[in-house]
């Protein structure tokens, strides 16, 4: 069986990582900036620790939305694992998305690496063993999406 693909996306965070590690191990941060554009997300356990365990659900708002949800026409729910965290460094995440389709099996690695850069942070995130049913327009999407909501999250206001 082939490898199934990596997908990354990457940007310049104007805040240091260890504004952004903090906000990727926070659920009421999490709850604020991960969800992509025309969704919103709900933790139902979220144990940011090593070997720690998360459950979340994406809702899209409205019921006009162009893809269909994961486990229901209007849901994203998957639970997953903390793997790895290196403070202010990274967080590796094991991701397994709840849904009846086989497009949607597997396990998918996330990782996201921060390193420090003039000004601020560069933070990629990378998707290893993606699941065939996730459109790679749609994910790289998502995941800049992700990072625009991580950046006015962390970043402060300016004047």
């Amino acid at each position: 069986m082939p490898p199934r693909r990596m997908d990354t996306a990457s940007g310049i965070v104007h805040a240091p990582p260890r504004v952004i590690y903090q906000a990727l191990l926070d659920p009421d941060a999490v709850v604020k900036w991960r969800p992509p554009a025309g969704m919103t997300a709900r933790i139902h356990a979220f144990d940011a620790r090593e070997g720690g365990s998360f459950r979340m659900a994406f809702i899209y708002s409205g019921d006009d939305h162009a893809v269909q949800g994961k486990t229901t026409r209007d849901a994203d729910i998957f639970e997953g694992q903390f793997q790895e965290l290196v403070p202010d460094q990274r967080v590796v995440e094991i991701i397994e998305f709840l849904s009846d389709d086989p497009a949607f099996s597997g396990k998918m690695t996330v990782t996201t690496s921060l390193r420090p850069v003039p000004g601020g942070t560069e933070v990629t995130i990378s998707c290893e063993n993606v699941p065939e049913g996730i459109r790679v327009e749609d994910h790289q999407a998502g995941m800049a999406s992700t990072l625009g909501n991580l950046a006015a999250y962390t970043e402060e206001p300016t004047s």
